[in-house]
Parts: structure tokens; C-alpha cells; sequence
């Protein structure tokens, strides 16, 4: 993304600051409007001829830049592991890490370890922390118990 003088197009096809189509301008003009107006001059593709230009207010190019990147990259899925014997103060620590984990944009996979005969309590312990959660996250999956482990991977709310 080119911005103010680093465009070295001649000519542009220029949008104005409310989306209003202002035709084909040379880069002089639209460059000396843009600084009128106090805004910035933003190219999104050098790829067609001219190229198609904006006039963005100072500093949202910037950022609408950071949440199109934020959009790009897929959400990690990190692991939080619990054992069926967890003491509340514990939960309550690990509920939060889940929080904040979610809030940030990536996805939680909760896991239980499992011995012997304690799979009712694992799935009862991740229907709990599903509940908890609620606010902060959305399923991906059902709670899965195989084998050694039982696991449920919460999204977060977009």
C-alpha cells in the first residue's frame, strides 16, 4: 500500500473521502487535494493502469492496513490442560487464561487428562468451563473424550 508521495503514477483514478468516484486526476492534483483536504492519498493496487487511489482521513489507512492483516492470518489454536482433580482456585486461573486467549483472537482447545474411570467427571468439567466461557467463545467442536483425554476447542466471538 503506497501513500502521499510514494505513488509515482502519473495519472490515478481517484475516490474521494466519502466513496464519490472523481474520475481519472494526475497525482500533482490529487496529491494537492489530498493536503487541502488534510487527508492522505492512499493507492490500494499498482497492478491496474491508472491505478486506483483514495482519500483517506490521517491515520485510518494505517489502520483499516491492521485489520486487514488481522483478518489474513488465521487464528492459532492453543492448549489449555486440566486434570479431573482441579481445585477451584485453579479452575478460576485457568478459566481466566482461557479469557484472555479467546479475547486476543485465537482459538482455546481445552483438554482433560484422563485415569482410569473418570471420563463423566472430564466431560462434566469441560460442559462446566463451555458454560463459563460462553461470553467469551463459541464450540468449534463437541466435547470429544478418546482414550487418555477428553477435549472441546472453543472459537472466539467475531
Amino acid at each position: 500500500m503506497l501513500k502521499n508521495e510514494k505513488i509515482k503514477a502519473k495519472e490515478v483514478q481517484l475516490t474521494g473521502v466519502d466513496g464519490e468516484d472523481l474520475g481519472v486526476v494526475s497525482t500533482k492534483d490529487a496529491l494537492a487535494m489530498a493536503k487541502e483536504l488534510k487527508v492522505d492519498l492512499v493507492c490500494t493496487s499498482m497492478m491496474s493502469s491508472p491505478p486506483p487511489c483514495r482519500l483517506v482521513r490521517a491515520g485510518a489507512a494505517k489502520e483499516e492496513a491492521q485489520q486487514a492483516r488481522k483478518r489474513e492470518k488465521a487464528p492459532k489454536v492453543k492448549e489449555i490442560r486440566l486434570t479431573t482433580g482441579i481445585e477451584e482456585h485453579d479452575y478460576e486461573t485457568k478459566k481466566q487464561q482461557a479469557e484472555r486467549i479467546l479475547q486476543s483472537g485465537d482459538a482455546v482447545l481445552l483438554v482433560v487428562k484422563v485415569q482410569g474411570k473418570e471420563g463423566a467427571r472430564a466431560k462434566e468439567l469441560l460442559e462446566e468451563l463451555r458454560r463459563d466461557l460462553k461470553a467469551s467463545g463459541t464450540p468449534a467442536t463437541g466435547i470429544q473424550v478418546s482414550g487418555k483425554q477428553a477435549a472441546v476447542q472453543l472459537n472466539p466471538l467475531t
